[in-house]
């Protein structure tokens, strides 16, 4: 029988905050400008800054391009700030090279706009809102990985 120790062995606790904290932050975001507090159209704004094709001068990604440049790069100095304070200077570290990381990145940012947002935007705005495409591409998203990870797991990785 699972116990909520064994779930979370270190401790409930930091997801409550976490998620408390992410609340608030799409909460304001959302009181003061009326925007939705995804990451993914911060991709499609960084590529119009340098493509000219008509998809990306669009004057949704054209127009609140400098704050969601802005909200990206606080999502990275928060991590960063968070590493070197609360978390005791360890951060995440992976072996994967760095150029498999900027494909992957690449390539995620490209599905998440042909998805029509990302899992953030869906799985914590979307869904707070009531929102029946976002309800239902979280589910997509959760069958996905879940099935992704047993089949990986069958095919012997992790």
């Amino acid at each position: 029988m699972n116990t909520i120790a064994q779930w979370f062995p270190t401790g409930w606790e930091p997801f409550l905050y976490g998620g408390i904290m992410i609340g608030l932050g799409v909460s304001v975001l959302f009181w003061l400008t009326g925007l939705i507090g995804g990451i993914s159209t911060a991709y499609s704004a960084v590529w119009s800054l340098v493509s000219r094709h008509p998809f990306f001068q669009h004057e949704k990604f054209v127009s609140t391009r400098n704050w969601r440049l802005m909200y990206g790069l606080g999502l990275i100095v928060g991590a960063v700030v968070f590493t070197y304070t609360l978390g005791h200077g360890e951060g995440f570290v992976t072996k994967v090279p760095l150029w498999q990381l900027f494909v992957g990145g690449i390539v995620g940012g490209f599905g998440a706009r042909m998805g029509g947002g990302c899992t953030s935007g869906h799985g914590i705005c979307g869904v707070g809102s009531g929102q029946l495409p976002s309800i239902l591409a979280v589910l997509i998203f959760l069958s996905t990985a879940i099935i992704t990870a047993h089949v990986v797991r069958a095919m012997g990785g992790f």
